[in-house]
């Protein structure tokens, strides 16, 4: 079976409203949104730092940076996890399944946050590995706070790296937008994202693991490094990319990946643009040149948006969902 599934952001304030929704409308894999329109403790960023423990953060002129205390922002995003896992809590009370928590990786996060005195965490190659220790920590006690609370759920983790590519390029501009950060080499990179798939932040769980990424990678993805393999590897059980952004070089290792028994989440439902949504049609079309051109079983495959949906309105997110899952039956049927 094909499944589908949404990647994060919704629109509006409503959180009760937006979890339910994505138990109603995607039944087979929902995940606990985020909703950026509440307030920037609530976007990607600042909803990464509500995790960390012992990183204190604050919010300042626009730009979270690292602090000797949390800001009230970050102190704001904390409260936030706490009332959204208290309203799943709630939500999914005896559902059992597979349902997905996202996090902002590594990556994005050093790339994004400041310190004072000494440009971005990227800059650091010291703070950007106290970074990810305190990341993986972070979504440790997340994975074990969420299994005692829902002990039926089977969790999937998405690692949001939309600035991955740009960090592995050398192209995340300094703050000052004159320079660009030096580039990182693709081990660093992997160990990073490693000490957060490791079986320790898992907590001996048994979670399986997607990263995320909207944003093209100069060169072509390094998809065997991302994957779980040896010890030097990122450790991910599956890859989740915009086919928009996949050039001509990311087929075949896709290919392989999928040979391999790695799972892919293909954003075939663009985000941009319009109309909003794309029609059945053209969004099957669309997924079946990447399947046709990738072949992996029908297990191996879920169907997303290419990004998320917080610019969307709520018709048109439902909208969404039910052209995916229209899709998701029509390529299950294709692969036989």
């Amino acid at each position: 079976m094909v499944g589908f599934t949404g990647l994060g952001s919704l629109p509006g304030t409503d959180y009760g409203a937006a979890l339910r929704m994505t138990f109603d409308k995607v039944p087979g894999l929902p995940y606990l949104p985020e909703l950026p329109a509440r307030g920037p403790w609530a976007a990607m960023i600042g909803r990464g730092l509500g995790l960390p423990s012992g990183l204190p953060a604050e919010l300042a002129a626009g730009e979270w940076r690292l602090a000797d205390a949390p800001g009230v922002d970050q102190r704001r995003a904390r409260a936030t996890w706490r009332d959204d896992l208290d309203r799943l809590e709630e939500a999914a009370d005896g559902y059992t399944g597979p349902f997905k928590l996202a996090v902002a990786g590594p990556w994005t996060l050093a790339a994004s946050l400041g310190v004072a005195h000494a440009g971005r965490v990227l800059a650091d190659p010291g703070a950007r590995r106290d970074l990810a220790q305190s990341l993986a920590d972070g979504v440790g006690e997340l994975l074990a706070d969420v299994t005692r609370r829902l002990p039926g759920l089977d969790l999937v983790l998405q690692v949001d790296e939309p600035s991955l590519p740009a960090v592995a390029a050398g192209a995340v501009p300094t703050p000052g937008g004159f320079f660009r950060h030096r580039a990182v080499d693709l081990p660093e990179l992997c160990r990073s994202l490693r000490w957060i798939t490791a079986e320790p932040a898992r907590r001996g769980l048994p979670v399986a693991t997607v990263l995320h990424s909207c944003a093209p990678w100069d060169g072509g993805w390094p998809v065997a490094a991302l994957l779980d393999g040896d010890a030097t590897s990122a450790g991910f059980g599956a890859l989740s990319l915009d086919l928009d952004q996949l050039g001509s070089t990311d087929w075949e290792p896709l290919a392989a990946a999928a040979d391999a028994g790695a799972g892919l989440h293909l954003g075939c439902l663009p985000t941009a643009g319009t109309p909003r949504p794309l029609g059945v049609d053209a969004v099957r079309r669309r997924a079946l040149v990447a399947v046709e051109r990738i072949g992996p079983r029908p297990e191996q495959l879920v169907l997303t948006p290419a990004c998320g949906l917080a610019g969307w309105t709520t018709t048109e997110v439902s909208r969404g969902f039910d052209v995916l899952a229209t899709v998701a039956e029509q390529v299950a049927a294709e692969l036989g």
